[in-house]
């Protein structure tokens, strides 16, 4: 097959969205935040190695995201990370299984909580779509006293409208489709 590569921006305007004509990660997402966290990958261990400024690299579905630290020269970036990709995507293999990130507290299964399974729910039919394709994605750390605990993932993860305006417009999704006492917070803890 022919291997196409298109180049998005993304609201957040320190990460670049890779999309393919072929998939990156056939069930879930990656995250990775350094690329000693690799092992189960060796295109993102590729892609970290372009560069110092390089701080996530995220996969999912057809797409895969890069974020830098906002320093570095986004035209010469590009053209490493659309050559590093089109150049290993052949070898790359998208059933990888990925460590889940390391959380402060261990999160029950969503098949064992079901308010967790609802606030999924909710956000599977109203949110993850949106953020999918800017190039992100959220997960649900944790549900407790009415507080919930959330990780932004691939472009989501830095972005200015994340911290806030997003968060903000979940909760206010939340309380009015699930509960309305329920707080939004970011999770501390999750690297």
């Amino acid at each position: 097959m022919d291997i196409k590569l298109m180049v998005q921006s993304t609201p957040n305007p320190n990460a670049l969205k890779f999309v393919l004509n072929t998939p990156v990660k056939t069930e879930g997402n990656a995250t990775y935040k350094k690329g000693d966290a690799c092992q189960d990958n060796s295109l993102a261990k590729t892609i970290f190695g372009l560069s110092n400024f390089i701080k996530e690299v995220y996969f999912f579905d057809n797409y895969i995201t890069v974020t830098q630290d906002g320093t570095a020269d986004w035209d010469e970036l590009e053209e490493k990370i659309r050559k590093t990709i089109l150049e290993n995507v052949a070898q790359h293999n998208p059933n990888f299984k990925a460590e889940e990130p390391k959380k402060a507290t261990p999160i029950p299964a969503a098949n064992d909580n079901p308010e967790i399974a609802k606030i999924n729910s909710i956000l599977d039919e109203t949110v993850r779509p949106a953020l999918q394709m800017d190039g992100g994605d959220l997960q649900v750390i944790d549900y407790q006293d009415n507080t919930l605990k959330i990780y932004y993932q691939g472009a989501c993860g830095s972005c200015p409208s994340s911290s806030m305006g997003t968060m903000k417009a979940i909760e206010n999704l939340l309380k009015d489709q699930f509960n309305p006492e329920i707080v939004v917070e970011l999770a501390e803890g999750v690297y």
